[in-house]
């Protein structure tokens, strides 16, 4: 029988999220699940974190994070606890487009794809010994507008529309900080660090850090036995930083009400 922690990350074949994957994959204590659309990618990502890490327990599933049905679907085939989730899938399309269910794709999937893991999945969690929820956010984050948060009426912009999903990311991890403290799990949010990837070349940025470099804090949070007491933070380099979005508890309510409501 299979006695190891359980690790979910999303978004998990990208420069960081694959990164992060195969560092936590590296501690034979975890059995690894890889998250993301396309399957091919996730069949490499696998074969490759096996034969870097020699952890077997490395497997994948298919899950569209910008469609609610299809993390319904993962928590209805799924068996046994989780101790970890990793929220870290994003996508920065460049034109506004639209989910089959008709929303914006980045906030369908940087917003509510990780509030929809959490709702379905979390309650795999509960009462599970030192289970913790990462929010891979960022420090590039503000503008949020509650009143066109799909932009609908403004002109839409992707890296003004990540800016404010990251915002959000922020705010929703102190939100479910207090709402899952009673289950006994942690919930925090980081910026994983400055790496060249699909994302921030389509944002029209490079980045100076190894994917592994940028991995090393959502790792830290996710397994570290130092990060084991923290709760609704905010972290950046390893280190606990302010977060200037999340000290009014209205505009926490206001904002989980609205993703609440998808």
């Amino acid at each position: 029988m299979n006695n190891k922690r359980v690790a979910i990350i999303t978004g998990a074949y990208g420069a960081i999220g694959k990164a992060i994957a195969e560092s936590i994959a590296k501690n034979h204590q975890y059995e690894v699940v890889l998250i993301g659309r396309d399957e091919e990618k996730l069949i490499s990502a696998v074969h490759d974190i096996q034969g870097d890490t020699l952890n077997q327990l490395v497997r994948y599933e298919v899950v569209d994070l910008s469609r609610k049905q299809s993390v319904e679907d993962l928590s209805n085939r799924w068996e046994g606890p989780l101790h970890v989730l990793v929220n870290n899938a994003a996508t920065t399309p460049r034109q506004r487009i639209e989910t089959p269910d008709c929303i914006e794709m980045q906030f369908a999937t940087n917003v509510l794809g990780y509030m929809w893991m959490i709702n379905h999945m979390g309650k795999f969690m509960y009462d599970v010994q030192d289970s913790r929820i990462v929010n891979v956010a960022s420090y590039w984050a503000g503008g949020l507008d509650f009143d066109d948060i799909e932009f609908k009426h403004r002109s839409y912009n992707n890296d003004t529309a990540y800016r404010q999903s990251k915002q959000a990311n922020r705010m929703l991890s102190t939100a479910f900080s207090v709402k899952l403290s009673e289950k006994g799990i942690k919930v925090n949010a980081c910026h994983p660090g400055d790496v060249n990837s699909k994302l921030s070349n389509n944002l029209g940025f490079g980045g100076h850090e190894s994917p592994a470099t940028g991995a090393a804090t959502p790792v830290w949070l996710a397994i570290s036995e130092h990060a084991a007491n923290f709760t609704g933070k905010y972290f950046e380099h390893m280190q606990q930083v302010s977060c200037r979005f999340s000290n009014n508890k209205q505009h926490l309510k206001q904002l989980y009400t609205l993703c609440e409501g998808y």
